[in-house]
């Protein structure tokens, strides 16, 4: 599996015939790259709500590669009409089969909508996590938590998907942070690789992952991959 994380909660994963782009904020400050070479070839766009910071490049992702959105029933109607054409519209607890790939759409605390010029919020459905599971029963699993706070379920989630990589929000005031984040990493989950995000954006959010690598530390049989921005890595775990 290939990976690259873009910043904030933008990642690219490539399975196979599969090329994922989750969250796809490409225009987030830190991502200093070309947007259209960061998503050529995408197949799908994963989206776990509707805040502007994570539909991001959204539309024109799925214009320019005829990419399929996979979201929320509500936020992928609202998106159908601003023209994207082609949905697979899901909602909790739900699941659907791509090329080599099974995608379960899990429950987040956090909210989904659009800010009006009104200043009165949008409903664009709710907020969910992924689970991405390849078909081979060795491959890595990825349990992509979204924009979440901690919750008792987490340990529900390890025990039916079992994933083996985590894409956990960190960044805290909008989501866990570190301190959350790591416990809920240590006691609700059996990740191998854990790749933090939705930090070191926007200065009302945690500027680095520092602490909470501090506080996974300990942790035996699960390594931090804090990766460089724009720069694929791959991982077998």
């Amino acid at each position: 599996m290939r990976i690259t994380w873009y910043g904030h909660s933008a990642f690219r994963l490539e399975f196979g015939s599969s090329v994922l782009m989750l969250d796809p904020f490409l225009q987030n400050g830190v991502f200093k790259g070309d947007r259209a070479a960061a998503a050529a070839g995408a197949t799908h766009v994963l989206l776990t709500h509707g805040h502007f910071d994570h539909v991001g490049d959204t539309i024109e992702i799925a214009k320019a590669n005829g990419a399929t959105l996979i979201a929320d029933a509500d936020l992928g109607g609202w998106l159908n009409a601003q023209g994207v054409e082609k949905l697979e519209p899901m909602n909790t607890g739900g699941s659907i089969s791509l090329p080599g790939l099974k995608i379960t759409m899990t429950q987040a605390l956090h909210s989904s909508g659009k800010l009006g010029d009104d200043g009165v919020s949008q409903y664009l459905g709710d907020p969910h996590g992924f689970i991405i599971a390849p078909d081979g029963e060795d491959e890595p699993v990825v349990y992509a938590m979204g924009d979440t706070g901690i919750f008792g379920d987490m340990k529900l989630i390890n025990e039916l998907y079992a994933p083996t990589i985590g894409f956990v929000p960190i960044g805290d005031r909008f989501t866990m942070g570190a301190k959350t984040a790591a416990y809920a990493c240590r006691h609700f989950f059996d990740f191998d690789v854990v790749v933090p995000c939705h930090y070191g954006t926007f200065p009302i959010i945690d500027p680095s992952a520092e602490r909470f690598t501090e506080l996974m530390d300990s942790v035996r049989g699960t390594t931090v991959k804090v990766p460089e921005i724009g720069v694929a890595f791959e991982t077998d775990s």
